[in-house]
């Protein structure tokens, strides 16, 4: 039997960095020694209290379909989280829950986007922002933030990008894959050409505002243009502060009839989020914050070990990143030349591609993320696993010759 791929699909790439965790695995498979640094994948075990309360949930009979919008104990939990870690006070009507925070994204875009609507998206960018706008008939509009500006969006790139197609601007600050954060400054240049573009809603991704370095604080958008509140969309989640990727549980914080629109989305694709992730939720959002505190410790101190070693390699710059836990090396000097097998390194793609099949380090291309030639590498792995994978990078840059 012979069918057709919907015309949406059609021209749909596979995310990146799943592609090249796939390479590493099938080159693991064949026993090379592969190290992986492509995925966002925190290398710290889920919260024990979180464990154990999906397990008394489970031992307590909750294991019935869960309310589409998140259970009351996990809405209460998300409330409360709100007022202790961004001083922000929160309706229950106001909130919904996820299976991730992909979900939250797409459901958001889902709910808002007609063929042809623009969404803005500053570059380096997270891969599946531009990839779900597209799967639903929407278009990305790149604007592209400098490393000499510190990958910060320019206030003025934004409102020129702005047309009266413009329906979202994404804001994901700390940013993968570059690790910048937006300040006070920031926000309120960008606050202030929003306001004079009224037609315009804002998804600020904060899924990493616990990863903040050198004694950085989060900052979310909401706190410095409160007057945005009905505009404003927060996206944030489990996966990285708490290390529950594979729990799948994100959730929002918007506008009443977004949030309304966003659970009718769920509701007629997956429905609610498993009964028992969502207690472990609530146990680790309660929690004792002393894991998050040894989480950022020990990723501020990868940061140092990764950045040091490769901002010492000849060819590659390396910006010091202020949050999340991601490195973001250029290899504008090294594409052109040849590796030391022999292979073009005409683009980053193809950088990667040597650097994973010759030297048996996992990145992403720059690439990937709307901004090349770079690299991005995640420091959430051990010590041991990020000097090893230094080392090779700066013996396989060594090797590099010219055409």
């Amino acid at each position: 039997m012979s069918f057709t791929i919907a015309s949406r699909l059609a021209d749909l790439p596979r995310p990146a960095t799943i592609a090249m965790a796939a390479r590493a695995r099938e080159l693991r498979a064949q026993g090379a020694d592969v190290i992986s640094l492509a995925l966002g994948q925190p290398d710290f075990p889920s919260p024990p209290e979180a464990i154990e309360a999906a397990y008394a949930a489970a031992k307590a009979g909750d294991t019935g379909y869960p309310p589409i919008p998140g259970q009351k104990p996990l809405i209460d939990a998300i409330i409360r989280k709100f007022r202790r870690d961004n001083e922000l006070d929160v309706a229950p009507s106001r909130i919904m829950v996820a299976n991730g925070g992909k979900q939250i994204i797409f459901n958001a875009l889902m709910a808002s986007l007609e063929i042809g609507d623009e969404v803005i998206i500053p570059a380096p960018y997270w891969v599946s922002y531009p990839l779900i706008t597209r799967m639903l008939g929407g278009v990305p509009v790149e604007i592209c933030c400098r490393e000499e500006d510190g990958f910060r969006p320019d206030p003025e790139a934004i409102r020129e990008a702005i047309t009266p197609r413009t329906k979202w601007l994404v804001l994901n600050f700390p940013n993968n894959p570059t690790g910048a954060i937006l300040v006070r400054q920031d926000l309120e240049a960008i606050a202030d050409v929003l306001r004079k573009a009224p037609h315009v809603l804002v998804m600020s991704d904060e899924i990493y505002e616990h990863l903040t370095f050198d004694g950085r604080k989060h900052l979310s958008l909401l706190n410095v243009a409160p007057d945005l509140a009905d505009r404003i969309l927060i996206v944030n989640g489990m996966a990285k502060a708490y290390a529950m990727t594979g729990w799948r549980v994100g959730f929002a914080c918007g506008p009443v009839p977004l949030i309304q629109a966003m659970v009718a989305v769920q509701g007629n694709s997956t429905s609610g989020v498993c009964t028992l992730a969502q207690a472990g939720s609530v146990a680790a959002l309660d929690g004792d914050a002393d894991g998050i505190a040894h989480m950022l410790a020990t990723y501020e101190r990868r940061r140092a070990l990764v950045v040091g070693a490769l901002q010492k390699v000849p060819g590659l710059t390396c910006v010091m990143p202020e949050g999340a836990f991601y490195a973001y090396p250029g290899v504008a000097a090294l594409v052109g030349r040849t590796s030391g097998q022999g292979r073009l390194l005409d683009t980053d793609v193809a950088f990667a591609e040597a650097l994973l099949e010759e030297a048996h380090v996992a990145t992403v291309p720059g690439s990937a993320f709307g901004y090349s030639p770079y690299l991005r590498l995640s420091f959430a792995a051990s010590d041991v696993q990020l000097a090893e994978a230094c080392r090779r990078i700066a013996q396989f840059v060594g090797e590099i010759r010219p055409v």
